[in-house]
């Protein structure tokens, strides 16, 4: 399976369609991954909302509040994880992965990593990414530790942290790519040439997350339109 998406929907005004924002993106592409997460929580109707918005086949992935990855570091936050998990309950089946974006100051401390991970997995057991950007995430230790949790690590461009953030790793159940722009970073359109190098690149994965994070002059949208008119 096949995602693409961007970061938000942001897309082109139609003044021949009807409907909201996200209904008219949700007709074009299969998913979304939903940044606000990151710094505010949403209603229940805010999240029901969009869940009556998309069809049956479209799903959300969930960026995890900096209140536990960036101001907590990953230590003692049940109650946080437990209040973010509670939030997206209303999405149902068309929550995708939980993003969990790491400071790039952020050291693998394995113990910490261990404790983090065992009180995430008790409480939830779907399909979780996690995109660290400091060097000590790329060992054979933090990596090992990421698959036999069934962690996918994000793939990312341009690489943080270490050449091999641009590929997958951890479990690859889960291939969860997030292109931020290049060479401009969330500014720069992505060329033919490396969208059709992500097709091959990408054939072999059975289950795969491309999300366009370069917005910040609406490259993402189109990037995505076309990277989907290549995989059909």
């Amino acid at each position: 399976m096949r995602y693409i998406g961007t970061a938000g929907w942001s897309i082109p005004p139609n003044s021949t369609e009807t409907g909201t924002r996200l209904a008219r993106y949700s007709s074009t592409l299969p998913c979304v991954e939903i940044n606000s997460t990151f710094y505010r929580a949403h209603r229940p109707k805010t999240w029901q909302k969009w869940a009556a918005e998309t069809p049956e086949h479209f799903r959300f992935a969930i960026k995890a509040p900096r209140s536990i990855t960036h101001e907590a570091k990953l230590r003692g936050v049940q109650i946080l994880l437990e209040g973010f998990l509670g939030q997206i309950e209303p999405l149902k089946e068309k929550a995708g992965p939980l993003l969990f974006q790491l400071p790039p100051s952020f050291e693998f401390d394995p113990a910490l990593a261990e404790d983090f991970i065992g009180l995430l997995r008790s409480i939830y057991g779907k399909e979780v990414a996690f995109e660290p950007r400091h060097r000590s995430w790329f060992t054979a230790e933090a990596s090992a530790l990421l698959k036999t949790e069934g962690i996918a690590r994000v793939a990312a461009d341009p690489p943080k942290g270490a050449p091999q953030a641009s590929d997958p790793g951890g479990d690859l159940s889960l291939a969860y790519y997030r292109l931020h722009g290049s060479p401009q970073t969330y500014y720069s359109s992505y060329s033919d040439d490396f969208l059709r190098s992500l097709v091959d690149s990408t054939s072999a994965l059975q289950n795969t997350w491309i999300i366009f994070d370069n917005t910040a002059l609406g490259h993402a949208y189109n990037n995505a339109l076309y990277l989907k008119s290549l995989m059909r």
